[in-house]
């Protein structure tokens, strides 16, 4: 599921009209993964992440990898467990100028995402998102930019030492071979304690709270 921001002197925009915002809460029970499991398809899914400053500045983008499973009963996803690897978390080298960033690259970015200022790789190496809920979306009361949402899906994301139950639109489609799952959510990284220095640090207030995450999951039998 997971999940980077830049910083520093990487400055940020705001955040992509075309996400959902997210619902946030305490974690939840996990839910039984019933049905039939499927794996995910590491080559034909991806995790985005986009991240901003305050300012509508050079938005920073890349992608992060995953492993996990996804069970599916009666045309309705059940439960999953996914695994994210911070490690591989990488920044596109299209989101970065080297001319505005004072000669920094993509791999500079890559490098302070991941050392103790921000996801602290060599002590939380892996991220985990785990299905708590799925419900049908009701259009009466369910808003989502993404066209033809069907399901709401509700899972606790763990990033570092903290875990947060996170609520977010999607399109699923179960077939008997595969499962397939899209979204694009906005969460708030200081829901999981995610700054930058000190809280009220000059250097985090530059950075916009706001993260957004675009799913695109396959999942086989």
């Amino acid at each position: 599921m997971i999940l980077a921001f830049a910083a520093g002197s990487f400055m940020i925009s705001c955040k992509d009209s075309n996400s959902d915002q997210s619902i946030t809460q305490a974690e939840q029970e996990v839910a039984a993964e019933t049905g039939v499991t499927y794996t995910l398809d590491q080559e034909n899914s991806s995790l985005k992440w986009k991240a901003y400053h305050k300012g509508g500045l050079d938005p920073r983008f890349g992608t992060v990898k995953s492993t996990g499973t996804i069970s599916a009963e009666n045309g309705t996803v059940t439960g999953g467990s996914f695994v994210i690897d911070i490690n591989s978390l990488t920044t596109d080298p299209a989101a970065v100028d080297a001319a505005k960033s004072g000669g920094k690259t993509s791999a500079d970015l890559d490098a302070h995402l991941k050392n103790a200022d921000f996801f602290e790789v060599d002590k939380y190496p892996t991220a985990k998102f785990e299905i708590t809920k799925v419900a049908a979306f009701d259009t009466s009361k369910d808003k989502s930019n993404i066209a033809d949402a069907n399901f709401m899906v509700s899972g606790n994301l763990t990033l570092k030492d903290k875990t947060v139950n996170v609520t977010f639109p999607a399109k699923i489609t179960v077939s008997e071979m595969e499962v397939v799952l899209s979204s694009n959510f906005t969460i708030n990284r200081q829901d999981w304690g995610l700054t930058y220095g000190a809280e009220g640090d000059v250097k985090d207030w530059g950075i916009s709270q706001e993260v957004d995450i675009e799913l695109n999951v396959k999942a086989k039998k």
